[in-house]
This record gives C-alpha cells, structure tokens and sequence, in this order.
C-alpha cells in the first residue's frame, strides 16, 4: 500500500500549485487519489470531532470579581452583532450592568439579540457617527470587537480593511478620549505576534494594537487586549470546506498546515479576562495559555468530505496572498515557546506572567518612542482619502509596518535580540526577502555580536535542536 506521503506527491504532479482551473481529467485522477489518501489517514474523522468540540470550550472566570467590576456599569461593545460580540454581550449581560449597548455597522445577521440591551448603527470608520454613539451613551467600560477579519479579504479589499482596523480602532481611540471612558478592552489577533508582515490583515491589526499601546502610554485610562486564533464558531476555513464538499474542488494551501483553534465563548471570555487584568500605563495583551493541540487541516478536510458523503477532490493550491507560508525562523525561542501561550513571540515571551487563575498569558507591549510611525500613519491616512486602488494602500501600508518593527525592536532588551539573531542565522540562506530585511535590523538594534551559540545564558544545544514538543508545536502551528 502506499503511503500519504507517497499519494501526496503523486497529487502535486497531477496538479501544480497555482491552478486557477482544473481539467475534468485532473480532477476525476485527484479524486481517485483523494480516496486513497483518505484510506491511509483513518484518523480524519476523529480530527474532524475533534475540531468541533473546540466549540464547547470555556474558561473559568472569577465571578465575583467580574460581577464587582460590571455591575451598575455603562457597557458599550464595538461589533455586539457579531459572533464573538453576541457571546460578549450575553456574558456582560448576566453581570447587571447599569447598561449595555451594541454599535454597528448593523451588517452582520442570524445571531440572537441580547435582552435588555440597546442596539446602535455606526461605522467604526466614521469618526463623527461613532463620537455621537459615545456621547449619548457615555460608557464607563468599553469593549472593541469590530473589525475585518478575513486575511483572504483583506488581500482583496485592502481599502476597508485599513480603514477599520487601523482608522477605525484611532476613531475609538478618540471617541473614548472625548466621552470619558474609564477602560479599553480591546479584540486582537494572533497573527500580531509577528514583528512585521506583508499581509494586509496581519499588518493592520499589529498597527491597531500600536495605536492601543500608545494611547495607553499616555495615560488617562486603561487599555488592554485579547489575542484570539482560529474561532471555531465561525470558521472560514470551515465553511469553505463544507461548500467544497457540495459540490467543487477541496483547495488546501499545503498538506501540512495545523492551526490553533478556540471557540467564540473562550474569546469573549479572554476579552472579561483581560478587562481584569489592565493596569494604566501600558496595553497589557492577554492570550489563553493552552489552545491544546492544533488541528491538522488535511484531516479535517478529509474528515468533512467523508461526513458529508462527498468525493470531491482535494488540491493542494499553494499559498493565497495573505497566508505566509513560512513564519519568521526567529519567532519563537524554544527555550519559552512550550511555557507560554502559542500567540506570543519569542520577543513577548520574555515580558509575560501568567494571569490569575492560570489560564492565560499577559505581557505588556511596549515600543520605543519614534517619529517613524507617526509620520507613516499620516502618509497612510493621506494615501487612503484619495485613492482605494490596493497597491497604493498597500505599499503605505507597508512603510508603516517597516517603521513599527523598528520601533518594537527598540524596546527589546539587546540580548533578547542577540538571542533571535543567533535562532534565525541557521536559516539564512533560505530566508525570503522580508525575513532577511527583519534579520538585519534585528542585528543593527543588536548591534556587534561576536557570542557563539554556547556562550549564550541557559542555552543548551544549536538552533533546530533545542525544541521541546510544545516549542516544536508552536514554530509549525498556523496562529
């Protein structure tokens, strides 16, 4: 019999990555070979049951403490239509507060209204229909979920995109100046862990918690955030798959990805955690410390196909724009990459505690004041009132990012850098562009370095050898 990986191979000389289109030969030959692969990983379907139980996770909050910070309290919550907004709001809900409204751009349907609670429309993107929000309600605590939240959409709409990740979480920045707002909780991502990124959604919501980070450091209120991965309840991914198996063609990125997951009542519930965890003078960002083991994509896609009867065939397209293929070699330091939550850097690491109760992670984010990222900002809001076309967006965007890669690697301590710098030089010749352009400024922050790798403090083997099975998880898992 062969094997997976033999029938894999045979599946990629079929059909290259990077088909737009199949020829109905190509397909009828994948989807004979898909049923052979299917036959030699008979663990699909339990990856697939696996994958729906995420949706039954929950953490366990202090009650008391929760119910004394919320009770008789103005809540407003950015994107409360929305999935992971609707189990905030059900969750604030049973907290009594004073009130509890939700602001949106009121697009997002077929999600139970919360009782009691009052429902506005604005567009986080709109500063002066979202002041007027903030004005009538006054909140005392504010939660931010809305966004985009699509990589794949990002890449598409590069427009929207940064206008509500990054001018819409300013505009809520100021709406809370000019209200009153006593506390910021605000809606991240796990791919912000990166230091820099090409793709349009990642870059944007690291700038998001940038501009977070920066109205923190001026004080006046307190901010904090929650660092989300793959949300099980409402999958991308997921849903694709489904509509695949109806009828299509099942188009993976590559055979080996795995993915974190968590459910939509986990996120709200870090976002609860995280308002008790703020501290004034700093974006404390928070992240569930175990996302258990990550799901391998190719099984679930082989568990949904056989669930649903299907024979469609599977092909592996290659990489969308918006999906790096590779993470950065120096992303994460095995020395703490099995101790703390799988969404934070090797940088992060380092500054992290773990949050009462043991279930998540908090560090403080921190960059160096620089004027780099303010003038890139300005560049970028000019560039985005007069014009949508994507490649000019993008490119202000991507001066930004430039410009606050910098800016975090001059708030990291020179032998955290050093230690990054001697994790990635290994992969060197291998490194894409934008991985060689982080690797030299690592060593400029760095500075002169002639340490080898023994002479490193609690070092203990080479780079690639020195992973534990949760380090070895976390550098291959998709955050």
């Amino acid at each position: 019999m062969q094997t997976a990986h033999e029938i894999v191979s045979m599946m990629r000389d079929v059909a290259p990555a990077g088909r737009e289109r199949l020829s109905p030969a190509s397909q009828r030959r994948l989807r004979d070979l898909t049923g052979s692969l299917a036959a030699v990983r008979p663990g699909a379907r339990q990856e697939h049951a696996r994958f729906l139980a995420t949706g039954q996770r929950s953490m366990d909050l202090p009650s008391a403490e929760l119910d004394a910070w919320l009770r008789g309290r103005r809540v407003l919550v950015t994107g409360g239509t929305g999935c992971i907004g609707s189990a905030l709001m059900a969750l604030i809900a049973r907290r009594c507060p004073g009130r509890l409204v939700s602001v949106s751009r009121g697009v997002t349907g077929g999600r139970a209204r919360c009782a009691g609670a009052d429902y506005a429309q604005a567009d986080i993107r709109d500063p002066r229909g979202l002041a007027a929000v903030f004005g009538e309600v006054r909140p005392d605590v504010v939660f931010h979920v809305a966004a985009q939240r699509d990589p794949g959409l990002a890449e598409r709409d590069v427009h929207r995109t940064v206008t509500t990740n990054v001018f819409g979480t300013r505009n809520l920045i100021a709406a809370a100046a000019g209200s009153g707002v006593s506390q910021v909780v605000c809606a991240s991502t796990g791919k912000a862990l990166r230091p820099y990124s090409p793709d349009v959604y990642t870059a944007s919501k690291r700038a998001g918690e940038w501009l977070l980070s920066r109205a923190a450091a001026r004080g006046g209120r307190a901010y904090s955030a929650g660092r989300f991965t793959h949300i099980m309840d409402n999958s991308i991914i997921y849903a694709k798959l489904l509509r695949w198996c109806e009828g299509g063609v099942i188009r993976l990125h590559n055979p080996d990805i795995a993915f974190y997951v968590q459910s939509a009542l986990e996120a709200a519930q870090l976002l609860l955690l995280a308002g008790l965890g703020a501290d004034p003078g700093a974006l404390r960002v928070h992240a569930i410390t175990d996302l258990g083991w990550p799901v391998n994509l190719l099984d679930l896609a082989l568990g949904v196909r056989e669930r649903s009867g299907s024979c469609a065939p599977v092909y592996f397209s290659g990489y969308d724009r918006g999906y790096e293929s590779q993470p950065f070699p120096g992303l994460y330091d095995p020395l703490t990459a099995g101790e703390v939550s799988p969404l934070l850097s090797g940088f992060e690491a380092n500054l992290a505690e773990r949050a009462p109760g043991g279930m998540a992670d908090v560090f403080p984010l921190r960059t160096a004041p620089a004027s780099a990222p303010d003038e890139r900002l300005r560049a970028l809001e000019e560039v985005c009132g007069r014009t949508r076309e994507p490649a000019q967006v993008r490119a202000a965007l991507d001066e930004l990012s430039w410009s606050l890669l910098d800016a975090t690697l001059g708030a990291v301590p020179r032998q955290a850098l050093v230690r990054t710098a001697q994790l990635t030089a290994p992969h060197e010749d291998s490194l894409s562009p934008e991985h060689e352009r982080m690797l030299d400024a690592i060593r400029r922050h760095a500075g002169p370095v002639n340490l080898r790798w023994r002479e490193f403090p609690g070092s203990r083997a080479p780079a690639g050898q020195l992973v534990s099975a949760d380090g070895e998880r976390a550098r291959r898992a998709i955050s």
